[in-house]
């Protein structure tokens, strides 16, 4: 099977299908928000409320990565206004994190560029070799109690402010990003209060530890793949080395298939409301492997690199 050509056939963009998913979803979070901040006196409303509107903000960010690749809607531009439209509502300035979004993909599965990466892992060779408190940092670090709402809380309020390459890759932007989010913040304080800003607050960090989480699983499992250049195979590092998770139709469709990593990085011109169309089409000959939710939770406690056996494993005793 030519698993190129198979993948191309799925890559066809539809600015219907993708208005449906970009509008519906800023439509579900607003209404969502509203709905939270309006019955905040009542949490049986508040509670599911904010939870629908913590995974609308996850599809939101999804769909940014989608417009940085250009694979939401038809033409470029279309997908650079989307994009960009979205940064305030992600927190994610657009143009620089597109940008090392894509050295990411480059650099899939390559010990020797880890930096690209959304997760630092260490390799075990590296952890013996590490000192007492270079080790306390990266156990700490690894930590999920720590890594999942202390790096969302970091990542999206603190890091995303400014990126790591913001001066290569566009300074002016990411600060024009931040005085939108301040207005946005502005104007959400004198329509709903502190009511509405401790709302928006506590739910968006909700999201952002699913976004973590579904991050952190994406290259991280038992079996995923981590090589060296010459050896480094990239349709390897694509397709073993990042991973489907497994979690239900409904889960996929929530999270706009970011599930689907696999695919994804074998080719990422596939539009996010095609990709599970596209994972599924595939014969079972391949041998994609699917992570169910109880191994998902298991993987949270692989911590390092074996080169020797070729995954991922816990710290030593």
């Amino acid at each position: 099977m030519d698993l190129r050509a198979h993948t191309r056939a799925f890559c066809e963009k539809d600015n219907g299908l993708a208005s449906l998913s970009y509008f519906g979803t800023f439509a579900v979070y607003f209404a969502a928000l509203w709905l939270a901040i309006a019955h905040a006196d009542r949490w049986y409303v508040m509670l599911p409320a904010g939870i629908v509107f913590a995974f609308a903000a996850v599809r939101l960010y999804v769909l940014q990565h989608d417009t940085g690749h250009h694979s939401l809607f038809e033409t470029r531009l279309q997908n650079e206004i989307a994009g960009h439209v979205l940064s305030p509502f992600t927190f994610a300035p657009f143009e620089v994190m597109k940008q090392n979004h894509n050295l990411h993909h480059s650099n899939i599965g390559n010990l020797e560029h880890r930096e690209t990466g959304e997760i630092h892992t260490m390799t075990v060779r590296e952890w013996k070799a590490a000192g007492f408190w270079q080790r306390l940092g990266y156990r700490l670090y690894r930590n999920p109690f720590v890594l999942v709402p202390l790096g969302s809380a970091f990542t999206y309020f603190i890091r995303y402010r400014w990126p790591k390459n913001t001066v290569r890759f566009g300074a002016a932007g990411v600060i024009l990003h931040n005085l939108v989010i301040v207005a946005m913040l502005g104007l959400l304080y004198r329509v709903a209060g502190m009511t509405g800003i401790w709302v928006w607050l506590v739910f968006s960090f909700l999201g952002g530890m699913i976004g973590v989480f579904l991050v952190y699983l994406q290259h991280n499992f038992e079996d995923t793949y981590w090589d060296r250049r010459p050896d480094l195979n990239p349709q390897v590092a694509a397709l073993q080395g990042s991973s489907c998770l497994d979690f239900g139709w409904f889960f996929d469709m929530a999270v706009a298939n970011i599930t689907l990593h696999d695919i994804h990085h074998y080719n990422a011109r596939i539009p996010s409301y095609r990709l599970r169309q596209c994972h599924y089409s595939l014969p079972p000959e391949l041998g994609l492997r699917r992570i169910k939710f109880p191994e998902a939770v298991r993987a949270l406690a692989l911590k390092l690199w074996d080169e020797d056996k070729k995954c991922l494993v816990p710290f030593p005793a």
